[in-house]
């Protein structure tokens, strides 16, 4: 059986600040926050995910360990519940969150006096064309199409450097530039099962 651990008293405060800096930079859920892929009240519900990850490892009765899977699930259903599929980043964002709660435990803040000094996501916003509600019916007639939504601009993407740009390839992945300097995004579909 594995070892159940706590993060001790004075950590509590770093990790939770560890937590939303990690899922503040995640590129796929900001974007989904952004434009309120979750609805109207999705920076609510961004801020209620954070909560429910830093409760996931900070339990005070905690009688299991944290296993990584469990956090992948809990990952995936909060970008489900912003209508987002980002199933190749999930694991690294897990990661991220799994060694900081590892150095949490022992008193290590390195990695988030790290993220502290990392520039902000900026994500783009996302205009949604006059086909997107014909196709938002179909779907809720089960009707699985992408919808079609197209970027405001394509300077306002996360980075330039072409290290993080080969990083960020997997997250970026759905997005296609058009001939016209567009760029199209596609949403994960309300009524997809996974």
């Amino acid at each position: 059986m594995a070892e159940i651990k706590t993060l001790p008293a004075d950590s509590i405060q770093h990790f939770q600040e560890g937590v939303s800096l990690v899922l503040s930079k995640w590129w796929t859920l900001q974007m989904a926050v952004q434009n309120e892929w979750g609805g109207p009240h999705s920076h609510q519900k961004a801020l209620d995910f954070y909560s429910q990850i830093f409760n996931f490892f900070h339990k005070p009765n905690r009688r299991e360990p944290v296993y990584i899977d469990e956090l992948e699930d809990l990952l995936e259903d909060g970008l489900d519940s912003f209508n987002t599929d980002a199933e190749d980043d999930v694991p690294e964002v897990a990661d991220q969150l799994m060694a900081m709660y590892e150095e949490c435990l022992v008193g290590n803040y390195q990695t988030i006096q790290k993220l502290k000094q990392t520039k902000p996501v900026t994500v783009p916003r996302v205009e949604q064309d006059a086909s997107d509600s014909d196709e938002e019916a179909d779907e809720s007639m089960g009707n699985e199409e992408e919808s079609n939504m197209t970027v405001d601009t394509t300077e306002s993407l996360p980075s330039t450097n072409p290290t993080e740009i080969q990083k960020n390839n997997g997250i970026h992945q759905q997005m296609e530039e058009a001939e016209d300097g567009w760029v199209k995004v596609s949403r994960k579909s309300k009524g997809r099962n996974k």
